[in-house]
């Protein structure tokens, strides 16, 4: 089994009424790697704050951008729309980085065509799936994704100049 560093992202300031959800998500993904984000399925992290010890919001964006950089893979919940996720998702686009977005339809909403657009079956992955199918979507996604390969090191990725 290959070790990877997955950056999972879901909603914080838009609503955590799925942390449930990214709770579930974020430990089967520990089966896969490291996952450099749990914080994200924390329940102590509100909508409001909670993210211990980082001064403001700029230290918040520079810690979450080195964590882009330095991971093999990212992996979003985004039923629960997120700007906070969109740009996460850019970014990782940005830096071709390996993407899954994972949707849990719902009959009042649609999800973002911007998301559902991108998929490309290369780099850009979208699953509609049901919580009980969590760990299968992860085995498909993991199985059809080159495992990580260490060919240089390169300090910036992990201290920003």
């Amino acid at each position: 089994m290959s070790f990877f560093k997955i950056y999972f992202c879901g909603s914080i300031r838009a609503g955590r009424d799925d942390v449930g959800v990214y709770q579930k998500i974020v430990d089967e993904l520990k089966k896969y790697g490291e996952v450099l984000t749990p914080h994200v399925a924390d329940p102590s992290v509100t909508a409001v704050g909670g993210e211990g010890g980082l001064k403001d919001d700029k230290d918040i964006h520079d810690r979450d951008v080195m964590w882009l950089k330095q991971c093999h893979v990212i992996v979003a919940e985004v039923t629960q729309p997120s700007l906070g996720v969109g740009y996460e998702l850019g970014r990782g686009v940005e830096m071709k980085k390996k993407i899954l977005c994972m949707y849990r339809p719902q009959p009042d909403k649609k999800l973002s065509a911007m998301i559902a657009g991108a998929k490309d079956g290369n780099n850009f992955y979208v699953e509609n799936y049901k919580e009980e199918n969590i760990a299968a979507v992860f085995e498909t996604f993991f199985k059809n994704i080159s495992p990580p390969t260490v060919s240089r090191l390169d300090w910036s990725d992990y201290y920003p100049m």
